[in-house]
């Protein structure tokens, strides 16, 4: 009885025994079929956030608590089919064996923020794993993305990138949206991209999803042409030390860390960042500006000067009667070099640090904290050309998930160097060039209005210097014009020098004027605007359908100092904002062979009211293994303005920027300007009418897209996907140039007569060209397709290629219209990748073609030519010392390729390195 008694209590000790223990070790290996270790491999409970991932020797050790009884391991590693084990016991022999995947069994979350396997995604996603991120050559990331299907990049200069996909692409990436972890990495006041400046580090990018196309429905305004996001690595569930050192030609340094640690089981921190220094490619474009844009302008080589495209400071001067045989005629001064202006100053660098603190509160709910500091030197084309220095921003942000549910906040504050006028700051390239003209010129006097003299500047004294002698070789040469402006233009030079770059002179006016933000005399740049956010999604799964429901808000606070915004009131912010929700449900019918979704998101917007959002899709995969993938979609997403179309004022010279989200602007079509001299005469003023122009407020931009396409694996090692693309846009965004007044209103023909003379350009005026956003009063059609195509002989070779069409449809688009659509027609990729020896030596060879386009933008339209490039890395890994030797590069034979229309070319960069990886 007693012996009963004692057994009953043992019994209930060592139940207690156990559960007071709390969580137990599990451990083991992770293997290939071929008894190789897999370093890296995810292992985690499913369920929950415990997790851990395998050494170099394929080796894991994790806790789980059995208080509550069995638990299921999950086994992942990319390219290898995911396995799961039961356990109903502590086990510390666990053997696991991965088999290679199939392509289609790759799991996506961007298509339609849940998981799903990328055969069965309803819209065209490509997806690169941690390996494929590691073979991008380029110092920036997103600037290797265009070596894939239907991806178009846009490099401003070395580390300064946009992307984008189906068209209309540009170097701000307004079409589309970037996300690190969803967190949107645009700098709030150039509502744009720095290629990867605040996304993920690199060493810490555990994969990149580019969802192609509209996803507004789930992701809401601007996602209008694609998503990008980054997912980052895991702390709890990959723990270790990874650095890379790189030195490369163009002096490149290249610096990048992740550490992540596990403390105890509930608290794991991880820190990465990086930095990378090198010359920066030069603009050096002396082709003549477009007449679209600089509507005066001459042809290039011309001896009354020409505004070309990578100088600044080639002010045009259109000489009225008094100037005798030059009336009618423009002039225009030599300018400077995009060289001369940025002078020493030509090194480029981005610097990042990322910190992060992560919480188990219980097995399945994680709280963290994250805070990223980024700065940059480089330089970004929008308007005009604009050197960043020490500009980035700050990121925070703080986050609770579930296993089905999130909610987090942050805040973006961007920055463009001290707001201390002494130290260093960005600055206007345009600006800069027109102040250096518009110094005091010693001994030089003008006559001023009250009938005395006045200080002249450099550029009237080239100027009077110009005529003078061009109206005496006029009528000495027997009225040779050409004769005349070459012997005018020998004598300005020689007689009027402008200010000469790298004398102390030259040196003492460009520091004084990028260092002045005043607007009209300085060329500083200021940026300090705000983005706040909030978000939250929740998945309900049940019988019927899974149904995902969410909602956002977000709240733009711009500054620039009036700079670049229309901010000038003491220095306060103007205040944007707009908030949505969002509802999808799928369904998967015929046993699980058709996937029907539907998604709809509704927005408001402060200044455009609310609009819709809605996708609509189905998914049928034929066979037993749903090999055979069809897709088919409808979308329709709305682009919101960019900031700067909304709240811009930006004057440029030639032209001011303003943003048009008010009453609208009239007046007259740039046509009128060779019109001017008899269009003013008081007997044919009538004849303005026939030039009348005008603009309601912005709106926002529709956009309808249909999508068709095709993933399949053709045969067991030949895997395709196709897609094809229609989209019609509605209130479509271009922009246009008129002449009229900058409260909106149409100028009388005296304002545009008495402006005239200075080609509109007379700060006293109001009368001015005027450059704004508007929505284009006709429908916009463009069509795409693109194929890949992928064949993997063993691990050590893969083939693949793939191409890509874009085609705009419209062609007749109003006259001083542009489209902006930027889009090569053709473009393909072949590549070849592999591993040998064990998976010690690794390589990868990739050749890109890209036929020649018309790029338009506000600061310089023209053609860039056909590409072609190549980019290779080799590594090899030598196990004992946990290191991976690498020699690699992009565009090795150093092939023209420009991807910007006024940017530099993208030159050849080749670098070597150590990477060191310990888990």
């Amino acid at each position: 009885m007693h012996n009963r008694y004692l057994l009953i209590i043992l019994s209930l000790l060592l139940s207690l025994s156990s559960r007071a223990q709390g969580p137990q070790a599990i451990s083991g290996t992770v293997q290939t079929e071929a008894g190789t270790p897999l370093p890296g491999a995810t292992v985690i409970v499913k369920g929950t956030y415990t997790g851990s991932s395998t050494n170099e020797e394929g080796q894991f050790q994790l806790k789980s608590d059995f208080s509550k009884g069995p638990v299921t391991l999950t086994v992942s590693f990319i390219g290898y089919e995911t396995q799961e084990l039961t356990l109903s016991a502590p086990d510390n022999a666990i053997s696991i064996t991965l088999r290679p995947s199939a392509v289609l069994d790759q799991v996506v979350v961007a298509a339609s923020r849940v998981e799903e396997s990328i055969g069965q995604v309803p819209v065209t996603v490509e997806k690169l794993s941690q390996r494929q991120v590691e073979q991008i050559t380029t110092p920036d990331l997103v600037a290797g993305l265009g070596r894939f299907k239907g991806i178009d990049v846009s490099s401003s200069s070395m580390l300064t990138t946009s992307f984008s996909t189906r068209g209309f692409n540009s170097s701000r990436s307004e079409r589309v949206i970037q996300l690190a972890d969803y967190m949107d990495t645009q700098l709030p006041s150039l509502s744009s991209n720095f290629g990867n400046l605040l996304g993920t580090p690199v060493l810490d990018v555990a994969s990149v999803e580019i969802v192609h196309g509209p996803a507004s429905a789930l992701y809401g305004a601007n996602a209008f042409n694609g998503v990008l996001l980054t997912n980052s690595k895991d702390a709890f569930r990959d723990p270790g030390l990874t650095v890379r050192l790189r030195g490369g030609n163009r002096d490149m340094l290249d610096g990048q860390l992740r550490y992540a640690t596990k403390i105890g089981e509930r608290v794991a921190f991880k820190i990465s960042g990086g930095a990378i220094v090198a010359n920066d490619f030069i603009a050096d474009n002396q082709s003549a500006t477009s007449t679209q844009i600089e509507p005066g302008n001459n042809a290039a080589g011309s001896n009354l000067g020409y505004d070309a495209v990578s100088r600044y400071g080639d002010v045009g001067n259109t000489f009225t009667a008094s100037g005798g045989a030059l009336a009618g005629k423009t002039v225009f001064l030599p300018g400077y070099t995009e060289g001369e202006l940025v002078a020493d100053d030509n090194k480029t660098y981005s610097y990042k640090v990322a910190p992060s603190l992560a919480v188990l509160l219980t097995n399945s709910l994680k709280a963290s904290i994250d805070y990223k500091y980024t700065s940059t030197n480089s330089t970004y084309q929008s308007a005009s050309r604009y050197r960043f220095v020490n500009s980035g921003a700050h990121q925070g942000r703080v986050q609770l998930e579930g296993a089905n549910w999130f909610v987090r906040a942050f805040t973006t504050r961007d920055f463009s160097g001290s707001r201390d006028p002494q130290t260093d700051g960005s600055y206007n390239l345009g600006f800069l060039g027109a102040f250096l003209q518009t110094q005091i010129a010693p001994n030089f006097t003008v006559p001023n209005s009250s009938g005395g003299t006045r200080p002249g500047t450099y550029a009237e004294r080239y100027f009077g210097t110009y005529a003078t002698r061009y109206n005496q070789a006029f009528a000495t040469n027997g009225n040779n014009a050409d004769g005349a402006a070459q012997t005018a233009r020998d004598f300005a030079n020689a007689n009027a020098p402008l200010l000469q770059p790298g004398t102390p002179e030259f040196n003492a006016a460009r520091n004084q004027i990028i260092h002045d933000p005043t607007p009209g005399k300085g060329a500083r740049l200021v940026i300090r605007s705000i983005l706040n956010e909030g978000s939250g999604q929740y998945t309900f799964k049940n019988n019927f359908a899974d149904v995902t429901v969410g909602a956002a808000y977000r709240q733009f606070l711009l500054g620039s100092d009036g700079s670049l915004f229309e901010d000038v009131k003491d220095g306060e912010r103007i205040k944007n904002y707009e908030y949505g929700a969002y509802a999808q449900a799928s369904k998967t019918l015929l046993d699980d062979h058709l996937k029907l979704a539907a998604a709809g998101r509704v927005d408001r917007f402060q200044n455009f009211g609310t609009a819709f959002s809605p996708r609509a899709s189905a998914v049928y995969s034929l066979g037993a293994d749903k090999l055979q993938n069809f897709r088919a979609s409808f979308s329709r997403a709305f682009r919101a303005p960019t900031q700067n179309d909304q709240y811009i004022r930006l004057d440029v010279g030639r032209a001011i920027l303003l943003g048009n989200v008010r009453g609208g602007f009239q007046g007259y079509t740039t046509a009128l300007t060779p019109q001017l001299p008899g269009i003013l005469a008081p007997t044919r003023t009538a004849e303005l009418a026939g030039f009348e122009y005008s603009s309601p407020a912005l709106k926002l931009e529709e956009v309808n897209s249909f999508e068709l396409g095709y993933r399949a694996q053709l045969a067991k090692k030949l895997y395709v996907d196709v897609d094809y693309f229609y989209n019609t846009y509605n209130n479509f965004i271009a922009t246009q140039n008129f002449i009229g007044n900058v409260d909106g209103t149409r100028p009388t023909a005296q304002q545009i007569g008495a402006a005239a003379p200075g080609r509109f350009q007379s700060s006293a005026l109001p009368t001015r060209v005027i450059q704004i956003a508007t929505n284009v009063d006709q429908r916009v059609q463009s069509q795409g397709a693109g194929i890949t195509l992928t064949y993997a002989f063993a691990p050590a070779l893969s083939v693949s290629g793939n191409y890509s069409y874009n085609d705009l449809i419209t062609k007749d688009f109003k006259v001083g219209t542009q489209s902006f659509f930027n889009t090569p027609r053709n473009k393909f990729n072949l590549g070849i990748d592999g591993q040998l020896l064990d998976r010690a030596f690794s390589y990868n060879l990739n050749y890109r073609w890209v036929d020649s386009f018309l790029y338009e933008s506000t600061f310089a339209t023209g053609t860039v030519p056909t590409a072609q490039t190549v980019d290779a890395q080799l590594g090899y890994t030598i196990k004992p010392l946990h290191t991976t030797v690498q020699v690699g590069g992009t565009n090795l034979l150093d092939s023209p390729n420009l991807q910007v229309y006024g940017a530099p070319n993208y030159g050849r960069i080749v670098y070597a390195g150590l990477l060191f990886d310990i888990k």
